[in-house]
């Protein structure tokens, strides 16, 4: 028999070890960034050495900043700028696709082909490696003469990341009373005006979170620029991979641009973080 004792007593340890193991899953997670932050202030014959302790352990250096912002400067601000333009415009155009198509499948039925037969189509075709589709999109590139192009690569990732963003927005959409709609349209809205003033700011959350993540998507991307791209279109993660060379890994060179690589996507996920939240738990709980 469990006394009322007995359960309190046991409590402290149940959080106890919830603790210990939220404790040990930041220090793996935050351990890579860490280590890279420490790494990019090494000489680089110490960035191949086990030592964390600055001043003590190795001497501090800008060696590896300088490297990226002074040698290599025109490279890594292109690399930087790309990114940062390729990421942002094709997240733009997968929210406003997304936002539009999430909102037809969700308030429309079609006849000849049913919502949820075009949802799952829509759906089907994130679900291949994107290698299957490498050599027909070099091939739709070169014809467009868009290869080592922006352009290019922003209308590839557009089509990566856009069934991800029709399938949220459905979802957001799904979730929202069409009273208030309705009620507009009595009013005399149109369905286009009930959609942009009365649905696209309830689903604002959702907004959020489906260009929250398809930025990191595409920012994060790496098989279609190294193919698609070669200089003038080349991102951040080629520009990190390119730090193998002949005689080995230039860890200090990676560390540097991979902290230069975490900044953006962080910064905005923490500005965005009361609203992606919010748009990543919509619909988990029902009334």
């Amino acid at each position: 028999m469990i006394t009322e004792h007995g359960i309190g007593r046991r409590k402290p340890i149940g959080a106890a070890v919830i603790i210990l193991i939220v404790i040990i899953f930041a220090i793996w997670t935050l351990f890579p960034v860490i280590w890279a932050v420490i790494t990019s202030f090494k000489e680089p014959g110490d960035s191949y050495k086990p030592t964390f302790i600055p001043y003590k352990q190795f001497k501090p250096t800008l060696y590896a900043w300088n490297d990226a912002f002074v040698k290599t400067r025109d490279r890594t601000l292109r690399s930087l700028r790309n990114s940062i333009v390729i990421a942002t415009l094709s997240s733009i155009v997968v929210l406003l696709l997304g936002a539009f198509a999430g909102y037809s499948l969700a308030r429309y039925e079609f006849k000849k082909w049913k919502n949820k037969d075009i949802a799952l189509w829509i759906l089907s075709n994130r679900m291949f490696p994107p290698v299957a589709v490498m050599i027909p999109y070099f091939l739709i590139m070169q014809k467009l003469h868009l290869l080592d192009n922006v352009l290019g690569i922003i209308m590839v990732h557009v089509t990566m990341n856009l069934p991800l963003s029709v399938w949220l927005m459905l979802d957001f959409y799904s979730e929202l009373p069409k009273d208030l709609e309705e009620a507009a349209m009595i009013d005399g809205c149109g369905h286009l005006k009930a959609f942009l003033y009365i649905a696209l700011p309830i689903a604002a959350p959702g907004l959020v979170a489906v260009y929250v993540l398809s930025f990191i998507f595409s920012w994060n991307e790496f098989l279609f620029v190294i193919v698609l791209g070669f200089k003038k279109a080349m991102t951040l993660p080629v520009l990190i991979a390119g730090s193998l060379t002949v005689r080995g890994l230039d860890f200090w060179k990676v560390a540097s641009l991979s902290i230069l690589a975490i900044i953006p996507p962080v910064i905005l996920a923490v500005v965005l973080s009361r609203y992606l939240v919010r748009g990543l738990t919509m619909g988990a709980i029902k009334e």
